[in-house]
């Protein structure tokens, strides 16, 4: 059985490498430890707090208060996988509704102009 702590750092070495596929040549763990406190991945999208989640099985209302904690002003998004599967990410309606729109600007029949 791998001890999940180790699962975890393993977890966000793999989003930070799906960032850097994804032009965030930066991106890579966080440090957590005495006297630091970084975010689990750093140098993706500027103005996003990632907390990443590799487990089997996810509280994601804990997760996302977690989050939400720790975004310090930043928007936030939780990452999660589990053993053979990709990644999944959860960010606010809102939020995934307008970067939508951004990618398709053609109106919307009574929607907002």
């Amino acid at each position: 059985m791998v001890n999940s702590n180790q699962k975890g750092k393993r977890g966000e070495r793999e989003l930070a490498e799906v960032l850097r596929r994804h032009g965030y040549d930066g991106a890579r763990r966080g440090q957590q430890r005495s006297g630091v406190d970084q975010p689990d991945v750093i140098g993706g999208p500027d103005g996003w707090h990632i907390e990443a989640k590799f487990v089997e099985r996810l509280n994601i209302w804990a997760a996302w208060a977690q989050a939400e904690r720790d975004a310090q002003g930043k928007l936030p998004m939780v990452a999660m996988k589990r053993s053979r599967s990709g990644w999944l990410a959860v960010v606010p309606l809102d939020v995934l509704l307008g970067l939508i729109r951004l990618a398709d600007p053609t109106p919307v029949e009574g929607g907002p102009e």
